[in-house]
């Protein structure tokens, strides 16, 4: 997704403020990997399934971060790339028939 400057520099102090509130303050937010996941996912199944996703996304990397599997920065990328391969996927995605054995965080 492209964004103005404007938007770029407002989403840099929001993310700031965010994560200062929050107490994450190692956490560099990855505003376009997650902009991606939540225009992907509104666009492959409703547009309420854009803030969804990222919920999860960022769930499931708070998860692996804390059980020390990967770093915080990881963890994000890990869990949005198994969303946005789900959005390759389209409607006919859905568990390999292993389970998502590859997908786990």
């Amino acid at each position: 997704m492209v964004y103005s400057n404007d938007e770029e520099h407002d989403l840099n102090e929001w993310s700031m403020r965010v994560t200062q509130a929050l107490q994450l303050l190692d956490l560099k937010i990855d505003h376009a990997k997650l902009l991606e996941v939540a225009e992907r996912s509104s666009r492959s199944a409703t547009p309420s399934a854009g803030p969804i996703s990222t919920f999860a996304v960022g769930y499931a990397a708070g998860l692996a971060a804390k059980t020390g599997n990967k770093g915080g920065d990881g963890a994000v990328q890990s869990a949005a790339d198994v969303v946005l391969q789900l959005c390759d996927d389209g409607d006919s995605g859905g568990p390999a028939k292993q389970g998502w054995p590859d997908t786990g965080q």
